[in-house]
């Protein structure tokens, strides 16, 4: 027999793991005194300074510097490496598998669609089905995405090796522009050996028209301001020019000149409120408001310009006290941009009604009151109603103009009323007047606590 023991395959096994502990907790202590190097070094360099300088015993020296390697050693590692979970590891331990990748995408809000070498769906998230409603498991992509761009992305992202990002528009069913990022999981091969496509999905409609939007807004803003501007310095420079010396001149343009200042002052208050009302939106009212005192304070100022303006002018009262939470300054700015309109574009010597009415609560809707601002002018037509409320819209530019409309008192009285949870209905006929109905929730008492004594 011969002197060198045989180790069985059992006991090669259990070496072989040893082993492989051994060296897997080399290896992490090398990694943790890695991470740790510049703070050892600096420790050590203190530890120096102190021996040399100060004369501290080298024992107790080398005790310390020792001790806070010790630490760093033993602190919890903060690198990607030790953060990432192994269930999210494939078995050999380098990427994700199907399994995970299924995993982490459906827990994603964005729509994700895992896809094979040859463009069919392995996997596609609860937001891809539902942008999607044709998607399933084993069809291929260009059943619900046919864009010529994406599809080529798709089909050269296994040689390009990196993620492309795709952006395309659609029509049907609905009109959207999408953004789509095609990237290759290199290294996660299917069955046949070849590379699988992860796509991921962002719907940038709503952040374009919002774009759009704010482009519009600046660019009407600066219209409405540099008309009066050019106007105003016109006007300064022919006065300074060639009628210096004319006071006919001054007479005739020294009016017009404040007009144009004064619509400039109220374009530009009328910017600022809104801006106020837009930084405020999602504060909701506290203060408890009579509307009463709303529409009494409403009648007390505009009367005197219903006169001026040859307007018979009535105002309706609530039969209660209608409590409301909400803001008064700013409700009663609803009220008056209304009845300004009211004023503004109805016939001259017409009517313009103030009517309330508290609407009952029915089932689970609570009870409203509802303020009415009624005029018998030439009205709108149809196709005007939806936009009346967009910033800068006007039915008529130049009559808006020249009766001293901004374009932004119906758009302030949106913002007003969706920040009180309330709602503007408009009803309106051509040749028969139009109708502003303003809807506020009422303030439901609150109801007494059980076991409480009875008055």
């Amino acid at each position: 027999m011969s002197d060198r023991a045989e180790l069985s395959p059992a006991g090669t096994g259990i070496l072989g793991r040893a082993g492989s502990v051994i060296l897997r907790s080399l290896r992490e202590i090398g990694a943790r005194l890695s991470v740790a190097l510049w703070l050892i070094v600096a420790v050590g360099v203190i530890m120096a300074s102190l021996v040399l300088i100060a004369g501290l015993s080298k024992t107790f020296a080398l005790i310390g510097f020792l001790s806070f390697v010790a630490s760093a050693m033993l602190l919890p590692r903060h690198d990607a490496d030790h953060v990432l979970p192994d269930v999210l590891q494939s078995s050999s331990g380098s990427i994700p598998s199907v399994a995970a990748m299924n995993l982490m995408a459906g827990a994603l809000p964005d729509p994700v669609i895992l896809l094979g070498p040859g463009g069919h769906v392995l996997f596609c998230n609860a937001p891809a089905r539902g942008l999607f409603t044709s998607l399933r498991e084993g069809s291929h992509i260009s059943s619900v995405i046919r864009t010529p761009e994406f599809l080529d992305a798709v089909a050269a992202a296994p040689e390009r090796g990196r993620a492309v990002t795709v952006t395309y528009a659609e029509r049907v069913p609905v009109g959207r522009r999408m953004a789509a990022t095609v990237a290759p999981l290199l290294g996660e091969k299917d069955g046949s050996g070849g590379t699988n496509i992860l796509v991921l999905l962002r719907d940038l409609t709503e952040i374009e028209r919002i774009n759009q939007m704010r482009a519009d807004f600046i660019a009407n803003a600066s219209h409405e301001l540099r008309t009066p501007l050019a106007s105003l310095r016109g006007f300064i420079e022919t006065l300074q020019g060639s009628a210096k010396g004319d006071p006919g001149a001054r007479e005739r343009f020294l009016p017009i000149m404040a007009e144009q200042a004064s619509r400039m002052t109220r374009l530009i208050d009328a910017l600022l409120s809104l801006s106020r009302l837009e930084m405020n939106a999602h504060v909701p009212p506290s203060e408890i408001i009579d509307l009463n005192d709303v529409l009494g304070h409403a009648k007390d100022t505009l009367e005197p310009l219903a006169r001026e303006m040859g307007t018979r002018f009535e105002v309706g009262r609530f039969n209660r006290p209608a409590t409301v939470r909400g803001d008064r300054d700013e409700l009663v700015q609803v009220l008056q941009n209304l009845v300004h309109n009211a004023f503004r574009y109805g016939v001259k010597g017409g009517q313009v009604e103030v009517q309330a009415k508290h609407i009952p609560s029915i089932g689970r809707q609570g009870g409203r009151y509802a303020i009415a601002v009624v005029d018998n002018g030439p009205g709108i037509a149809p196709e005007h109603l939806p936009r009346l409320t967009e910033r800068f819209y006007r039915i008529d530019v130049t009559s808006s103009r020249e009766k001293g409309g901004t374009g932004l008192g119906l758009a302030i009285v949106k913002h007003i009323l969706n920040r009180h949870r309330g709602e503007l209905a408009v009803a309106s006929t051509p040749g028969k007047g139009s109708t502003f109905t303003v809807m506020l929730n009422e303030l439901r008492a609150s109801r007494p606590e059980k076991g409480a004594a009875a008055g």
